[in-house]
């Protein structure tokens, strides 16, 4: 009788952990050649059990001929065990299905509450696939009023979950959230009363799961996918700096699909945001504890009001719900790396949203780079609980005062430039179309006025000059005397 064993090739897992390693680094750099060392140490285990695993078939053949099979496979689990190999242990943390719900689970839960609660929550179902590649998003709007026209005149913030398929964690504060906004659940230590008020001029829209696909390839046992169901990362297939490639650049993890907006879902998401329009955009993941700000692919902040707006806000989420554990910046310039083609910079870029944020919730950085599960989501019901009532109280934090803040953000610039005089070149060379409305949108009827003025006052000069010319021509004609030709 002869056993085949079949041992796979163990991929490189060095980007897998890259959100977070080099923060985890700047904090610990005292230990850097310790874990150096360890990780010395670790190959060369490695390497040592490797020569015994190329001997299980020629040790099997002559053990079951010579020996007891218990007794066999006893000495194999020591030799593994003295060469830092034990089989009997799983590098990976797997699922915790007493605190997570599977995908399906998750959407019947969500269109349970949307059914208890028609009056403030409301779902739909979009649909779009590219070249046989199928995927869906299902999107939950709250709001007092169910009419467009209240909507539009009201504070709109797009929220998105579950963007990369492994970070079960943010789909679950997803539902956490909606429990709270229909009032099934609260909030430790909130005033109802207050939170309605405030709830009233606001719509907000959140997409629980933006991922399925992706989400479902985690469930069947892949929990370090992040990609969606063919294999491209979504927070890399939007279109501002699409496709570019730093030194560090995973190939496997990062690919960012053929074009932008190649998947289906970032066209969904595209959609929803150019109907929607929305004021606040937070695109929430984990990995690591922080609050990022634009840009991610550039290691600086925007410039200006809205920048200054979008930074006061972090930094106070930092102190009431992060006690000062989170990092605070643009993404590319605190983390480390550089990102491409993301959702964030897209939103504040393309779509002109005044706030766009990426929130990273939890992040384990002990965890080893294989157990992706445990480095992504808390394992235990204390710190799961403790995540989801942080955050949830971040985002109500976020209701209550983004609008305010940027109203007097831009209210206390209109004030500065009262009185200032403009020339009219200065009129005339468009300073005014880079003006913002409330809301920090372009004024685009300001803008088409400046246009139409520029050029009637163009077809005026040449008018005029065609005038001149023509006015010119006839009074020298009048003066020169007839010339008689010669007979």
């Amino acid at each position: 009788m002869k056993l085949f064993f079949f041992f796979p090739h163990s991929k490189t897992n060095s980007n897998r952990k890259k959100k977070y390693c080099k923060i985890k680094n700047l904090k610990k750099q005292n230990k850097l050649s310790e874990e150096e060392e360890e990780e010395q140490n670790e190959r060369k285990k490695k390497r040592k059990s490797y020569c015994f695993i190329f001997l299980l078939p020629c040790l099997l053949q002559m053990g079951f001929r010579y020996f007891p099979l218990s007794l066999l496979f006893s000495f194999l689990q020591l030799l593994l065990i003295v060469n830092g190999r034990n089989l009997s242990e799983s590098s990976s943390t797997p699922i915790n299905q007493d605190l997570y719900h599977s995908s399906d689970a998750l959407e019947e839960q969500i269109r349970d509450l949307v059914s208890r609660h028609p009056n403030k929550l409301r779902i739909e179902t979009i649909k779009t696939q590219n070249q046989g590649y199928l995927a869906e998003i299902s999107v939950v709007t709250y709001s007092h009023s169910n009419t467009e026209i209240d909507n539009k005149s009201k504070f709109r913030i797009l929220l998105s979950f579950g963007q990369h398929g492994r970070e079960l964690i943010t789909t679950e504060l997803a539902l956490r959230l909606l429990s709270i906004l229909s009032e099934e659940q609260r909030i430790p230590n909130s005033d109802p009363v207050f939170l309605n008020h405030t709830l009233d001029n606001l719509v907000i829209k959140v997409v629980p799961m933006e991922n399925l696909n992706g989400r479902k390839l985690v469930e069947a046992g892949d929990l370090c996918e992040r990609r969606n169901g063919r294999g491209v990362d979504l927070n890399r297939n939007w279109s501002v700096d699409w496709g570019k490639k730093e030194k560090d650049y995973d190939p496997y993890e990062e690919n960012p699909g053929s074009g932008p907006f190649s998947e289906p879902e970032t066209q969904i998401m595209r959609k929803i945001s150019q109907s929607f329009d929305p004021h606040v955009w937070i695109n929430v993941h984990s990995g690591m504890e922080a609050l990022f700000m634009p840009y991610d692919h550039r290691n600086t902040t925007p410039h200006g009001l809205a920048s200054h707006a979008m930074r006061s806000l972090l930094e106070n989420l930092n102190d009431l719900h992060c006690q000062g554990r989170c990092l605070v910046g643009s993404g590319g310039g605190s983390v480390g790396y550089l990102a491409h083609g993301t959702a964030t910079d897209y939103m504040y870029e393309i779509a002109k949203v005044p706030m766009t944020f990426t929130f990273e919730i939890y992040g384990d950085t002990d965890a080893s780079s294989k157990d992706c599960f445990k480095m992504f989501n808390p394992t235990d019901t204390i710190t799961f609980n403790r995540v989801l009532n942080d955050w949830c109280g971040a985002f109500f934090t976020i209701f209550k005062t983004a609008k305010w803040r940027l109203d007097e953000t831009y209210s206390n610039a209109s004030t500065e430039n009262v009185g200032k005089l403009e020339s009219i070149d200065e009129y005339l060379g468009g300073y005014l179309m880079e003006r913002s409305s409330r809301y920090g949108k372009r004024t685009e009827v300001l803008e088409l006025g400046m246009q139409e003025i520029r050029t009637y006052f163009r077809l005026f000069l040449l008018s005029s000059v065609l005038l001149m010319f023509m006015f010119c021509s006839r009074i020298s004609k009048s003066k020169c005397p007839s010339i008689r030709p010669l007979v």
